[in-house]
C-alpha cells in the first residue's frame, strides 16, 4: 500500500505535530491501498509461479523503472521515513528498482524501492501495508527507528543471494530495530517464494508458500492462516511471537486451541476498511472463487460504496480454475469488479483493484529450477492496470536501461497537468505516454476506454507470444556474458515497441479529443477489431533476437561497397600508360580530353540517436494525504514520522 510522504523539512526542524483520533479517520481509505497476488504453479497454464502487486498512491504519480549497481563494502541503507539504517559489511548486488521521483522525497534518489531482482535471481514485491490491533499496538508499538518500506526490497536485494536470506536478514533488522509500519512482502528465487509479515515493533513471521494455493490480499492483515511455527523448513519467525502476546495476555487462539498468528495480531474484523473488503470480494470473483452477496457480504454505502463480510476470510485459497495465464494474471489487476453483485466500479462506483489511483505494477513469473539468472521475468507496469501494458524484462541481467523509460531527471511537472490533450508529456518516456492514456480513458470511458482497452490487451498478447520467442533463445544461451547482452538487448526491443505504439495511439486520442466529434467511439487505426489485434504486429522478438550487426541499414553499408567504383583507378594505369610517352603522345590528349569522368559517392547517412530524457525538476508535489500516527515529542527532542497507512 501506498503512505504518505514524509514532511521532511518539518521533522528536521523538529517541529511537533499532533494529529487527533478524528483527524486520522477522516482520511478516505480509498485513497491509500494496494493488491498482493500470488498463484502457485501447480494453477498456471505454463506450470510457472506467479506473484505480484498494484500500488495505489494517486491518479497522477510518476515512477520509474532503473538499475541500482553494486557497492562496495560499507555501504549505507538509511530512510527518510524513519531514523533506520544498516550498514553492509560486503559488496552489494546489483538489482532492478521501481522508485518514486527524488522530488517527492527531498530530493533522495533511494527512495522507495518496492520491485526488483538482483543479479543472484533473488526477487522482491514490497510492500502491502496491513495493521495490528489496539490491544497488540499498545504493548509492542512501533519503533522511530526500525526498518519500513521505504528500505526493505534495497536491503533484500542489495544483500540476499536467496529468499530464505533475504526473509532471515529482515527478520533480524526487525529483532534489534523494530519496524516502523505492519507490512507484508513477498520475497523469491528460482527454488522458493516466501510471504514475510511485520507483525508489530519486534514480531514477523515468513511462511513459504504452497504450489496449489492462491493469494489475494489488499491490505487485510487478519486475514486467516494455519501454521506450524515449528516447521522451520517452511516457517520462519521472531523467537517470540507466541510468548509475548501470552505473556501479555493478549494471544488469541482458533477453535481447536491452536495459537492464531492471524487473530493475535491482525486488526479485528470491524475495523477493516471497506474499500478493502470490496477488493477482496472482486478479486475471489475474479478467480472463480465467489463469495456470495447478502451471505458473505453485504453492501455498506454512506455516501462511498463499500463491502462488510460476515466473518474473516482466509488469506490462501483454491480458484476455481487451473491454467491461469500470464495475460489472464496481468489483466487481473485491472479488474474492477464488472461481474460482483452491488460492486461494480463501472457501475456502482465501488473501488476496485484496476483502480483509477494505480501508480505502477508488477508481476514476477518464476520458471523453478532454472538457473537463477533466467529463472525470473518481471513483468512491468508504470501506469494504471486499467489502460495499460505490462512489459517483458529480465531484470536480473540488466546492466542497461531502455532510454524509453525516462529517468528520475524528467520533470515531475507533468503529473500536475490537468490538459494532457492539448499539453503533451516529455519527450521519449514511456512512463508518461502510459499515464497520459490511462487518464485520458478514466476520463473518457465509454468514448475512449472500451476500444483502446481492446488495442491494449491486442498489444499485451504479442508481447507475451514473442517473448516466448526471445525467452527460448535465453535459455539456450549458456554464458553470462551473452544472456546479459540478450537481456539488455530484448529489454530496449520491447520497451521501444510498447512505446511506439502506445505514443501512436496516444496522439489519435488527442487528435479525436480536440476534433469534438463523439458520436462514434474512438477506434484505434492500428486495432483490428474482427481479430481482437493489431494490424501491424510488433517487432520485439525481431529486434532482440536480431544479430549484432543489427545495422544493415544503418551505415548504409550496402551502398558503400559502391566504392568498387572508386577503384574504377584502374583506369588510372592508363594514366601512367607512359609506355606511351615515347611514341603516341598525341593519343594521350585526346583520350584525357574525352574520359575525364567526374565520380560521386553518395553515402546515406542512417545513424538515429537514442531518445533524450526530460529536464531535471526541482519542485515537490504536495503531500497527498495527512500522516497517520501521533507525533512523539521528548524534552527536547524532535518528531519521529512516519507514513500514513489506511
Amino acid at each position: 500500500m501506498r503512505k504518505t510522504h514524509p514532511v521532511n523539512a518539518l521533522k528536521k526542524l523538529g517541529i511537533g505535530l499532533a494529529f487527533g483520533a478524528a483527524t486520522i479517520m477522516s482520511i478516505p481509505t480509498s485513497a491509500l491501498a494496494c493488491t498482493q497476488i500470488y498463484m502457485g504453479k501447480n494453477l498456471t497454464a505454463d506450470g510457472n509461479t506467479y506473484y505480484g502487486r498494484a500500488e495505489d498512491y494517486a491518479k497522477r504519480y510518476l515512477k520509474h523503472y532503473g538499475i541500482e549497481e553494486s557497492h562496495a563494502p560499507g555501504f549505507t541503507y538509511s530512510s527518510d521515513e524513519s531514523g533506520f539504517v544498516y550498514t553492509s559489511n560486503k559488496t552489494t548486488y546489483r538489482y532492478s528498482y521501481v522508485r518514486d521521483h527524488p522530488s517527492q522525497w527531498d530530493e533522495r534518489w533511494d527512495a522507495y524501492s518496492e520491485a526488483g531482482i538482483n543479479e543472484k535471481g533473488v526477487s522482491c514485491s514490497a510492500t502491502l501495508s496491513t495493521s495490528m490491533n489496539e490491544d497488540v499496538k499498545a504493548v509492542d508499538p512501533l519503533t522511530g527507528t526500525g526498518i519500513g518500506e521505504y528500505s526493505y526490497a534495497s536491503v533484500i536485494l542489495g544483500e540476499s543471494a536467496s529468499a530464505r536470506e533475504g526473509v532471515k536478514l529482515i527478520g533480524s533488522l526487525i529483532d534489534a530495530q523494530g519496524v516502523c509500519s505492519n507490512d507484508q512482502i513477498v520475497i523469491a528465487d528460482n527454488n522458493e517464494t516466501w510471504l514475510f509479515a511485520a507483525l508489530s515493533g519486534h514480531q514477523w513471521i515468513a511462511m513459504k508458500l504452497a504450489d496449489d494455493v492462491a493469494s489475494l490480499n489488499p491490505n487485510i492483515g487478519n486475514l486467516s492462516y494455519d501454521v506450524d511455527l515449528n516447521d522451520t523448513e517452511n516457517c520462519l519467525h521472531s523467537e517470540k511471537i507466541q510468548s509475548m502476546p501470552e505473556d501479555k495476555g493478549i494471544a488469541k487462539y482458533s477453535a481447536d486451541g491452536k495459537f492464531d498468528v492471524a487473530q493475535t495480531y491482525g486488526e479485528r474484523l470491524d475495523k477493516t476498511g471497506r474499500h478493502q473488503w470490496t477488493r477482496y470480494i472482486q478479486g475471489r470473483d475474479y478467480f472463480m472463487k465467489p463469495l456470495t452477496k447478502d451471505a458473505d457480504y453485504t453492501i455498506v454505502n454512506d455516501g462511498s460504496v463499500g463491502a462488510a463480510v460476515s466473518e474473516i476470510q482466509p488469506l490462501f485459497f483454491k480458484p476455481g480454475k487451473s491454467g491461469w495465464s500470464t495475460f489472464e494474471l496481468i489483466r487481473a489487476f485491472g479488474n474492477r469488479g464488472e461481474n460482483v453483485p452491488g460492486l461494480n466500479a463501472n457501475k456502482d462506483g465501488a473501488y476496485a483493484i484496476g483502480t483509477e489511483r494505480n501508480t505502477e505494477i508488477n508481476l514476477f513469473q518464476i520458471r523453478r529450477g532454472l538457473d537463477p539468472e533466467v529463472a525470473t521475468i518481471q513483468w512491468e507496469m508504470l501506469s494504471r492496470a486499467g489502460y495499460s501494458v505490462a512489459i517483458p524484462l529480465y531484470s536480473a541481467l540488466m546492466t542497461e536501461v531502455s532510454p524509453y523509460f525516462s529517468d528520475q531527471t524528467v520533470s515531475f511537472d507533468h503529473c500536475k497537468e490537468t490538459d494532457i490533450v492539448n499539453n503533451e508529456e516529455p519527450e521519449n518516456s514511456i512512463n508518461y505516454v502510459l499515464m497520459d492514456i490511462s487518464s485520458l480513458c478514466f476520463e473518457n470511458p465509454d468514448t475512449l476506454g472500451i476500444n483502446v482497452r481492446a488495442y491494449l490487451d491486442a498489444l499485451q498478447n504479442e508481447l507475451i507470444e514473442q517473448n516466448k520467442e526471445v525467452d527460448a533463445a535465453m535459455l539456450a544461451e549458456t554464458t553470462t556474458e551473452g544472456r546479459t547482452a540478450l537481456a539488455n538487448k530484448a529489454g530496449k526491443a520491447a520497451t521501444e515497441n510498447t512505446y511506439k505504439k502506445c505514443k501512436a495511439l496516444l496522439q489519435e486520442m488527442r487528435a479525436y479529443q480536440k476534433a469534438g466529434n463523439f458520436d462514434q467511439p474512438f477506434t484505434p487505426s492500428d486495432l483490428n477489431a474482427e481479430a481482437n489485434g493489431l494490424k501491424e504486429s510488433i517487432t520485439y522478438a525481431k529486434d532482440a533476437l536480431a544479430t549484432d550487426p543489427v545495422t544493415p541499414d544503418q551505415p548504409g553499408t550496402p551502398e558503400q561497397p559502391g566504392k568498387p567504383e572508386q577503384p574504377s583507378t584502374p583506369e588510372k594505369p592508363e594514366q601512367p600508360a607512359k609506355p606511351e610517352q615515347p611514341a603516341a603522345k598525341p593519343e594521350k590528349p585526346g583520350k584525357s580530353d574525352n574520359t575525364t569522368t567526374t565520380v560521386t559517392t553518395n553515402k546515406t547517412n542512417t545513424k538515429g540517436g537514442l531518445p533524450t530524457t526530460g529536464d531535471r525538476f526541482d519542485g515537490r508535489m504536495v503531500a497527498a494525504f495527512a500522516i497517520a500516527g501521533v507525533a512523539v515529542i521528548s524534552a527536547g527532542g524532535y518528531i519521529l514520522y512516519r507514513r500514513n497507512k489506511e
